[in-house]
């Protein structure tokens, strides 16, 4: 058996957030485009009916699809076009070179002028950009000209001027060139222009903020909501464009284990610009580290020059041998290289998108179809099965020392993680803390319905918990008489470590240690910490739902006026809780035979 391109699969497992997806086809990038949403974006060309002609025969190409997740749609889309002028697919229309960014110009004038290019080259002044489209250029000008009133004309408007013009009348401009403001005062207004430009803004915030404050308290309503705007439209221009930094010529590197498999990520960022990104998936021991498994990766790329060398390669952990390896890349290259991992400011909004991308790879590739696939296969010698399992189920217990016990059932099928069909159970009724009680009442809750045919039963049935807890699967199914089940149970042995789990297969005697690279005991690990997660998630839905919940909402016959009635006479739960029943009938409202309802009922223990 094995899998095609699954796009229906892909699209399920894809992250909501903002970014940039690439698709190929025999290997050949044929699209890059953005995404304000990226799992929106791509289901949409893998609908049913609407497609364009050239759509269709993109998407009939199609058999992977990468991702890398940005902070904002602005990012998505100047990160885009990087990559459309690098590679230049077949199937993107607009393919447009440098010139085509826009930017502010700050003009070298007497009385200088802000205005609109494109091109990162001017000799009339000072640029200021890449701004993402024409439209923020534009947007941004007539903000900073509501603002700072320099003006926006073209010198050969400016000098055939012999009365204000309309951007004057309507407050957009100060009016140098017929002097209706003195030198002194527009060279402060395009000072503060500049500072604004160059991102130092922060007397400028307060500036606008005391006005509006004024404004406020003077009534000029108006006037305030005006400067409100700005305050609004000041913030749109001064955004934080991760992707485009000011300066920077460095590899970010980030490296995460999670039990299932490795990631490393490496984005790479050439003048400030976000380039490029790509996931490597290593086979590595998982007793490894972060720090163990980057100094492998960077002395295997970066040794012997083969790979193009930044000037510094960002971390997302520190080395042992940090310096060693940078003297290494110094002797087989003749270049010194910083190698850096405690970062901030530009350089540590990188790593953190380097992290982000780092954990969406390997999400994406812990549910991929044909990973999956290659993993159950492997299951299956493990357990000894004629065929791959194709329905299997895993249970685990959350509680905070007793408290809001729930048990989880996450069911994984032949596609990986079948999420409709998780479960979670209550637990009501038992010792608190007893795990085992608690597993023997989710198993029973959920087989007997297997019994009665309401419910399919699975291949495998894996408990976590060792021993103890697959006792009770033991006793459950063959209360129910469901024979056929077979049991898998995982214990993290001595040291606790991942990759060095216990497994009982079948019964607490038949005791097996997977190797740590066994594609095997990857899924087994991810199946359980799926478990895990959900059943800490549903626990912690259960315990703030009932921490929320006030006892006084039980009691018959006391409404919302009669809870806050009792809750402000008393000054809160814990009085309330000391009080006597005489106390609490003499709240308004309260008389003797109710307050000993609420006195036996808060006491009822």
């Amino acid at each position: 058996m094995s899998f095609d391109f699954d796009p229906k699969h892909f699209v399920s497992n894809l992250t909501s957030r903002p970014g940039v997806y690439r698709m190929y086809g025999e290997g050949e990038l044929l699209y890059v485009g953005k995404a304000k949403n990226l799992k929106n974006r791509v289901s949409s060309y893998f609908r049913a009916t609407g497609l364009t002609t050239k759509t269709m025969a993109l998407v009939s190409r199609i058999d992977h699809i990468e991702i890398t997740v940005t902070k904002s749609e602005t990012e998505a889309l100047l990160l885009e076009q990087t990559l459309i002028k690098q590679h230049r697919p077949p199937y993107n229309i607009l393919l447009r070179d440098d010139k085509s960014y826009p930017y502010i110009l700050l003009s070298h004038h007497q009385h200088p002028a802000l205005l609109f290019r494109r091109g990162n080259k001017s000799k009339e002044g000072k640029l200021y950009g890449p701004f993402p489209s024409g439209v923020a250029v534009k947007e941004s000008l007539t903000t900073l000209q509501k603002v700072f009133k320099v003006r926006p004309c073209e010198d050969s408007v400016y000098s055939n001027r012999s009365r204000p013009c309309l951007q004057y009348q309507i407050k957009r401009c100060s009016g140098p060139c017929v002097g209706m403001i003195n030198d002194e005062q527009y060279a402060e207004d395009v000072r503060h222009a500049r500072l604004f430009l160059e991102g130092k803004s922060q007397e400028l915030t307060a500036e606008i903020t005391a006005k509006m404050t004024a404004a406020a308290q003077e009534m000029e309503f108006e006037r305030a909501a005006e400067l409100r705007d700005q305050m609004v439209q000041l913030k749109h221009v001064q955004e934080q464009q991760h992707v485009y930094g000011q300066s920077g010529d460095a590899d970010v590197i980030a490296a995460l284990i999670q039990p299932g498999g490795l990631c490393v990520h490496v984005m790479l960022v050439r003048q400030g610009k976000v380039i490029g990104s790509k996931s490597y998936y290593p086979k590595m021991p998982l007793e490894i580290n972060e720090g163990e498994l980057l100094s492998s990766f960077i002395a295997q790329t970066y040794l012997g020059g083969a790979h193009e060398l930044p000037k510094s390669l960002i971390l997302s952990h520190g080395l042992e041998d940090g310096d060693a390896i940078g003297d290494a890349i110094t002797d087989t290259t003749g270049k010194r290289i910083e190698i850096v991992w405690n970062v901030r400011g530009q350089r540590a909004r990188w790593l953190e998108l380097a992290r982000l991308n780092a954990e969406q790879g390997l999400q994406a590739r812990l549910t991929d179809k044909r990973n999956h696939f290659s993993r159950i296969t492997a299951l299956q010698k493990v357990l000894g099965f004629k065929e791959p399992p194709t329905h299997m189920e895993c249970f685990d217990i959350s509680h905070s020392s007793g408290e809001a016990t729930v048990a989880s059932c996450v069911v994984f099928g032949a596609e990986g993680p079948d999420k409709k069909r998780y479960r979670s159970f209550n637990i009501e009724g038992i010792e608190p803390g007893d795990d085992y009680a608690a597993m023997k009442q989710a198993l029973t809750r959920r087989y007997k319905r297997v019994k009665e045919g309401e419910l399919d039963a699975p291949d495998v049935l894996l408990i976590d918990g060792g021993k103890g807890q697959l006792k009770q699967a033991q006793d459950v199914l063959a209360e129910l008489g469901l024979v056929d089940i077979f049991l898998l149970g995982v214990a993290k042995g001595d040291t606790r470590k991942p990759g060095l789990e216990t497994l009982y297969i079948g019964s607490k005697e038949d005791e097996v240690v997977l190797p740590p690279d066994s594609a095997a005991l990857h899924l087994i690990q991810h199946i359980r910490d799926e478990a895990h997660r959900f059943a800490v998630k549903s626990h912690r839905r259960r315990r703030d739902k009932k921490r929320r919940h006030s006892a006084l909402e039980s009691i018959p016959g006391i409404g919302p006026k009669r809870r806050k009635d009792l809750l402000t006479a008393f000054g809160g739960m814990q009085e309330l809780l000391a009080a006597s029943e005489e106390d609490i009938a003499k709240v308004h409202g309260i008389g003797a035979k109710k307050a000993q309802e609420i006195y036996l009922h808060l006491h009822k223990s």
